[in-house]
This record gives C-alpha cells, sequence and structure tokens, in this order.
C-alpha cells in the first residue's frame, strides 16, 4: 500500500488491515493514549472542494499523531492558476512527507502520484470517496461483528460513493445492491467488476433493493459542482427516500448510514434519520480514526 487512490487498489486483507489499526487507534484515543506515530511528519492538504469532515478529521489527526497538517486551497497554490498537476506533485513532494487531496477529477489524484515520490490520498473526487467508505465498513464491523453473510443497500445517485460502497462491500464479501433512477447509475466498469466479484443487484425501486437488507445506506441527490441540476435532479430522484416503507422491507434490526451533509426530507426522511442518528455520527466519527491508520500505513 503505497497511496489510497481507490478502494479498488486495495486487497480484501489491505482493507482489514487498516480496518483493525483503526480500531486500536480509536481505543487508544478512548482511553487517552496518544502514541505519536508520525512525530515530526507533515501532510499537504490541498481542497480543490470545501468540506467540514475531511478538514477536522485529517487535520485532528495529524495533530494527535505527532505531525502537522498543511492546508492549501486554489488560492494558495499555483495549481489554481494552471500549475500542471505534475509540477506541483515534484515540488510538493521536496517540502511534504504526504499529499491529501479533495479535489473533482480522478486523473489529478493519480497524475500527482505518479509524478510526485510521496504518498497520496484521495479525499474525494467525483469517482470515488475511499477515505468516507473505510468509515463506512468501521462503522458496519462495530455494529454487526463482520461482513461476511451482510446485504448492504444503497438507494440514490450512483455517485462516488455508489462507486466506492460497491468496490468495499463486495471486497469484504457483503452483498450490494443499488436502487438508482434510470440515466443515474453507477460506473459502468465497476458494476460489470462487482456482478463479477460478488453479489450485485440494480433495480429502480428503492424497496425491492432494500429487502432484507442489513445496512441501508444514501446520499444527497446532487453532490458538490450539481448544484445547476438541482431541479432536474429532484425531479429524477422523486420516491428515492429512506423512509419507513424502505425501512420496513430491510431486516428489522437494519442500521442506516449517510455519508453528510444530509438534506433531511430528500434522500432521507428527518424521522428515520433521528432514529439512527446514533450509527451515522459514530460513521462520521470514524472518519478519523480510518483515516489516522490510512496515515500511519503510509508515512510511517
Amino acid at each position: 500500500m503505497k497511496h489510497l487512490l481507490k478502494l479498488a487498489d486495495l486487497s480484501r486483507e489491505e482493507i482489514l488491515s487498516v480496518l483493525n489499526l483503526a480500531d486500536q487507534l480509536k481505543y487508544e484515543r478512548k482511553n487517552g493514549i496518544f502514541t505519536q506515530h508520525l512525530k515530526g511528519k507533515k501532510l499537504g492538504m490541498i481542497f480543490q472542494k470545501s468540506s467540514t469532515r475531511t478538514r477536522v478529521s485529517f487535520e485532528t489527526g495529524m495533530y494527535e499523531l505527532g505531525g502537522y497538517a498543511l492546508f492549501l486551497s486554489n488560492r494558495d497554490l499555483q495549481i489554481g492558476r494552471g500549475e500542471p498537476v505534475e509540477d506541483t506533485a515534484r515540488v510538493l513532494s521536496r517540502y511534504l512527507d504526504g499529499i491529501m487531496i479533495r479535489t473533482f477529477e480522478q486523473k489529478e489524484v493519480e497524475d500527482l502520484a505518479k509524478y510526485g515520490s510521496i504518498p497520496v490520498i484521495n479525499g474525494l473526487t467525483d469517482y470515488c470517496h475511499p477515505c468516507q467508505v473505510l468509515a463506512d465498513l468501521m462503522t458496519i464491523r462495530e455494529y454487526k461483528g463482520a461482513f461476511k453473510g451482510l446485504k448492504m443497500c444503497f438507494v440514490g445517485d450512483g455517485n462516488n460513493m455508489a462507486n466506492s460502497l460497491m468496490v468495499g462491500a463486495v471486497k469484504t464479501g457483503m452483498a450490494f445492491s443499488i436502487a438508482c433512477p434510470e440515466g443515474y447509475e453507477p460506473d459502468a466498469a465497476l458494476i460489470e467488476w462487482a456482478k463479477k466479484e460478488g453479489t450485485f443487484t440494480m433495480t429502480t425501486n428503492p424497496e425491492e433493493a432494500a429487502k432484507n437488507a442489513d445496512v441501508i445506506y444514501t446520499d444527497v441527490w446532487a453532490s458538490m459542482g450539481q448544484e445547476g441540476e438541482k431541479e432536474k435532479r429532484e425531479k429524477a430522484f422523486k420516491g428515492f427516500c429512506v423512509d419507513e416503507k424502505v425501512m420496513a422491507a430491510a431486516k428489522p434490526d437494519a442500521m442506516v448510514l449517510h455519508c453528510l451533509p444530509a438534506h433531511r426530507g430528500e434522500e432521507i426522511t428527518a424521522e428515520v434519520f433521528e432514529a439512527h442518528a446514533d450509527e451515522i455520527f459514530e460513521e462520521a466519527e470514524n472518519r478519523l480514526h480510518a483515516q489516522k491508520a490510512v496515515l500511519v500505513k503510509l508515512l510511517k
């Protein structure tokens, strides 16, 4: 494991190794133990897309591990004024020990890793969100004990979250179902991979997808950068809401996860969200622990 560019790059064993370390770091933190695994290490954080959880969790994580996180926005870098990614990668590699980037194009993340000489972490692209899904898997295992035999259902847009959740579910042995409107399916190549490697189903009926599910997952209908499509998407996604009908189709003890921020009354009802708030905010906290594990694996 040299980088975290997308979850598909990691083996099942590598994913479980990250989760095991995350569990350990979470236990230590709860007991006031902060081992300085990354003392003196420096992480550059490039934000082409803003974030609450990504910025705070990575900065806090580096601090607790003894390192230093440097926030870099488009206004702070020449990359925002047209400097090639390959040049930025080679310059930052001479100053830093690692780079985390949250941006639009997956190619930008891949090019940073290709031309740089330090570990690169994908904090989110339009294609995938590996850090979030590691936290999701950590949370599922905490609540359910194991992955084998579980069914995860995603309701909503076949976006970066759907792409990464599909990979995470299949690699850890879970069945994966998705309900999305026509024209909003996940990446076609990933769908074919999931069909070949695991148990995968896709439908336009949320209740059908949720049948006997152990985990129900949803995300906003319009992701960052898609604000101009809001009205169009509201029409397309009408009926794709995690509500009492969807929950009735799932198992009685099904858990609900949401990567946040949540738009209550759109992709999830306020009632379902509040009934599963403990799970959702444990999931949000686990971003910190899962990312600390990734940082230790890559930078130590």
